[in-house]
């Protein structure tokens, strides 16, 4: 069993770094457009990121952004098994 949570623990630490990292990215280049407040905003409210993010051209942040988090929901889930 120590393998499996190891295995769980490596995949959650990743997926959580790597959506922390596509959050920030994708709030820094909203923030570079404007209205610039839209980038602090999705900083401080995550939701707003991936929907600004598709608005204004992003997909691919916003589709990065959206499973990396499907990852990380998935990691936690196995988690607690």
């Amino acid at each position: 069993m120590i393998g499996s949570d190891l295995i769980i623990t490596v995949a959650l630490l990743l997926a959580f770094a790597a959506f922390v990292t596509v959050h920030v990215a994708l709030s820094g280049r909203l923030a570079m457009r404007q209205p610039r407040w839209r980038g602090l905003v999705a900083l401080v409210l995550p939701p707003f990121a991936p929907i600004w993010g598709f608005r204004e051209g992003m997909t691919k942040h916003g589709w990065a952004w959206v499973i990396v988090l499907g990852l990380y929901v998935v990691a936690r889930f196995a988690g607690q098994f």
